[in-house]
């Protein structure tokens, strides 16, 4: 069995150099990455929100995580309208 039927039967396509599924992987790591990041920031922001309403949390942790939230969706936008098409 060659490598390249061997790719073919576990789906993962071809990441040979000069591929373009090659080419779109820094691309896919970095949307990953992003989504991570603003899924993790988004359940700070809930888990303080609740926490100050509750009094447990103070306010400023709970306003640092809503900015860094909108900082991080802020910038996954951006990335994405800036990506070249590949």
């Amino acid at each position: 069995m060659s490598p390249h039927q061997a790719s073919q039967q576990h789906g993962l396509g071809a990441l040979e150099p000069g591929t373009r599924q090659r080419a779109q992987l820094p691309t896919r790591i970095a949307d990953i990455a992003w989504s991570a990041l603003a899924v993790l920031v988004a359940l700070w922001a809930v888990w303080a929100s609740v926490g100050a309403v509750r009094g447990t949390t103070a306010w400023g942790y709970c306003a640092a995580a809503w900015v860094l939230l909108a900082v991080a969706l802020t910038m996954r936008v951006l990335a994405v309208r800036r990506r070249t098409r590949v």
